[in-house]
């Protein structure tokens, strides 16, 4: 096992974010974590994790927390909303909390945090970002374009703290078979777009275990992704024709 670090997670009371925790426990890493389910908090608790019940949007709750928290090694950020509508759909609301919680949360701990992490040279920012962050899907025009904004921020932000022995790594996983999907989703109609492509907890988790032991820039889940990825990048138009066929299909079906 590698040296016992001081993680801190994000949105560790469901999903990814939960499982990892869990399998970090059971490393011997001391795990610190924030989420709003106090029953999960409690049951994370149990088996040694250090629970702050915060909610991270809150006004001063960025400061309220590294005041709270012991100095971590690693911080892991999974949480994460999503509201997928039509562009036109996406009510204020919505926009207002899918940007509060996907960008302006990471952005502002990391702020918080940097000043120590530059001062001592080490540290690892390990970021649940979203292949929707890289080819966009209909009904995820404002959930793509927090994720797009995550990855800018990161790319830059590994070249600021590179000289200082900080590492920066992203996982980008396509939609992942958790409670998150249909909450982001009531109708139900982007879970049968995607049924077949679904990725498990357990395989989002074992990525971001091996990021904690080695890390490295980016990570696409599943690797074939990434193929889809540089094809966007290469032919836009074509990847854009084919994705708007699909899901639109089978959003008016």
């Amino acid at each position: 096992m590698n040296k016992r670090k001081v993680i801190l997670i994000t949105g560790a009371t469901s999903g990814v974010g939960y499982q990892t925790a869990i399998r970090l426990l059971s490393e011997g890493h001391r795990v610190q974590v924030t989420g709003r389910s106090v029953e999960a908090l409690a049951e994370l608790e149990k088996l040694g994790a250090e629970p702050m019940a915060i909610d991270l949007t809150s006004a001063g709750a960025a400061d309220c927390l590294v005041e709270k928290i012991t100095m971590p090694d690693i911080i892991i950020f999974s949480a994460g909303v999503a509201s997928f509508e039509l562009a036109h759909e996406t009510d204020d609301e919505q926009l207002d909390q899918m940007f509060s919680v996907n960008v302006m949360a990471p952005i502002q701990l990391t702020q918080r945090f940097l000043p120590f992490w530059m001062k001592r040279k080490s540290g690892h920012f390990l970021y649940i970002g979203s292949q929707a962050g890289k080819v966009a899907t209909p009904k995820a025009a404002v959930y793509a374009s927090t994720k797009h904004a995550l990855i800018g921020y990161t790319d830059a932000l590994r070249m600021e703290v590179s000289s200082y022995g900080i590492e920066v790594s992203v996982i980008h996983p396509g939609p992942i078979d958790t409670a998150f999907l249909d909450k982001a989703d009531s109708s139900g109609t982007y879970r049968e777009s995607v049924g077949k492509h679904l990725l498990t907890v357990e395989q989002v988790t074992a990525a971001v275990i091996t990021l904690v032991h080695s890390p490295k820039r980016q990570v696409d889940l599943p690797r074939v992704m990434g193929i889809t990825s540089k094809l966007h990048s290469l032919a836009p138009s074509l990847v854009e024709r084919i994705g708007r066929k699909y899901f639109m299909k089978k959003m008016n079906d």
